[in-house]
């Protein structure tokens, strides 16, 4: 292995600690936001093999975010293909470290990638540039689908460059399958997504269709072949929770959470609208300038450079392109999302990752010899070393300022806190179980939400929580769980349960 092959290793093992940190640091291996309630009760489901569970009596009783109930059938909103990957952390009893693993192969694929499109140092500085990243550093952290369909990205762009060019060590059947497998696991992840990430290749394979050598063009079908033949799961898995293929989970949660413009697309009286997309974009987008390296709203700073660095290198384009793709295909989408950095775009920081790293090099230029001339030794040196000199105060600032403020601001997001479940580890509280407890909401409905840690879709823990409602559909759930003490739980005193309402 070369030195500079054992370095990327490196920073893709330092990748894997430095993102468990922020998972157990920061995130304490929690559910934060809605969508990672409804990823984690999916994957739970299917580590007993089902997609759907009978809907339990008053389900607003036990609120699930994202978790749909239909035709008397409880099952999440999202398709299966993130909630399957983190099944098999949960079969091993590692959730926490699921996207910590995705993120290391993140950087080591980053690495290949800039190296195999442009050199050596070039992937390293990306490799590095991913590793201190606040934006990839938190959406690692967390329980969300991004790492994963990152992950996928890029092992999807490396098996079309290895399927379609011409320098490829490799048999041509294992670039080809892998590349389908992996563009057909992240539609089943991210269908959006999978759309913006596949654009710029879909038409590159129309062009290659149409002029490229007959061996090539075979590969360019039987890849797209094998994706196809995977995103027919999507609709066969809406079959199986709904009854019909054509229902997609996500109206039956919000009927006007749909794709498209005008009006019932979204909840803006007139629908979703070019200008409502335009003001996702510029927020998103403004968020992600600083986000994106910990260079506040200097992220961007050396992507034009990278542009006009790679500006005669088809493949390069074609990746620098994704970030333009997902801009372009979430106009159709009607919110938009940075609590976590833009987080619909975050498979285009493969775009911006590779322009900076090339741009940067670009920049620093090459120091010259001592044989060359003076003048010109000169003029290089000065060149690469105030590129470098930038480079490493940004650098600096991120790690002494930027990220540390940026992880702090995330720690305990939403009063989501492990401390919530530790009165039911209590020898005293323990000895209660079996019981139904009931959470009577008092600021925020995470007071009841954290407490699903300790409880499954099967209802068949210890503990299992009722969202308190009222009085009727509280009667009705006690009615049904017989054999099961019933307390009542407020958040602020959450050492004390209570035999009946206080």
């Amino acid at each position: 292995m070369k030195r500079a092959d054992r370095l990327a290793l490196l920073l893709s093992l330092l990748a894997l600690a430095a993102v468990f940190l922020v998972t157990d640091r920061v995130f304490e291996g929690l559910p934060h936001l809605e969508d990672e309630y409804a990823y984690i009760w999916q994957a739970q489901t299917i580590t007993r093999g089902d997609l759907t569970v009978p809907s339990p009596v008053s389900p607003n009783a036990f609120m699930v975010p994202f978790v749909v109930d239909y035709d008397g059938l409880r099952f999440g909103k999202y398709p299966p293909g993130w909630p399957a990957a983190l099944s098999l952390g949960l079969r091993l009893g590692l959730r926490s470290w699921v996207n910590p693993f995705f993120a290391a192969l993140c950087v080591w694929f980053t690495y290949r990638l800039v190296k195999r499109l442009l050199n050596e140092k070039a992937g390293l500085l990306a490799a590095f540039l991913t590793l201190i990243s606040p934006f990839f550093l938190l959406n690692g952290g967390s329980l969300l689908s991004h790492t994963w369909s990152y992950f996928l990205t890029l092992a999807f762009i490396l098996s079309w460059l290895d399927a379609t060019g011409s320098d490829s060590h490799l048999p041509a059947w294992l670039p080809v399958t892998t590349g389908g497998l992996t563009l057909g696991l992240l539609v089943l992840t991210r269908p959006l997504t999978a759309v913006g990430v596949a654009l710029p290749f879909f038409i590159h394979g129309v062009v290659l269709l149409v002029r490229g050598p007959g061996q090539v063009r075979r590969r360019v079908l039987v890849l797209g072949l094998i994706a196809g033949l995977i995103t027919l799961i999507i609709p066969l898995w809406q079959y199986a929770v709904t009854g019909n293929p054509l229902i997609n989970p996500y109206t039956l949660w919000w009927p006007y959470d749909r794709l498209g413009f005008g009006p019932g697309i979204g909840r803006q009286p007139e629908g979703n609208t070019l200008y409502w997309a335009f003001t996702n974009a510029r927020n998103s987008m403004r968020v992600g300038a600083s986000d994106l390296f910990g260079w506040p709203m200097l992220s961007w700073l050396f992507i034009p450079f990278g542009v006009y660095a790679v500006r005669r290198n088809r493949s390069a384009l074609r990746v620098s392109s994704i970030l333009v793709s997902l801009l372009l295909v979430y106009t159709l989408y009607w919110i938009g999302s940075w609590v976590f950095g833009p987080r619909y775009y975050f498979e285009g920081m493969i775009s911006a990752i590779f322009l900076t790293a090339a741009g940067i090099q670009w920049l620093a230029g090459r120091l010259l010899p001592s044989s060359a001339d003076r003048n010109q030794r000169i003029k290089t040196t000065f060149r690469f070393g105030l590129t470098i000199g930038v480079l490493t105060l940004l650098i600096a600032g991120n790690l002494r300022f930027y990220l540390p403020q940026r992880l702090s601001s995330m720690t305990h997001l939403y009063s989501v806190s492990r401390q919530q479940l530790t009165p039911f580890s209590r020898s005293e509280i323990q000895a209660l179980a079996p019981a139904l407890v009931v959470v009577v909401q008092q600021q925020q409905w995470r007071e009841y939400g954290t407490l699903l840690e300790l409880s499954n879709p099967y209802l068949d823990t210890p503990f299992i929580f009722n969202y308190y409602r009222d009085l009727e559909s509280t009667q009705a759930v006690i009615d049904a769980y017989p054999q099961r003490a019933v307390y009542y739980y407020y958040a602020d005193e959450p050492n004390k349960l209570y035999k009946s309402p206080r």
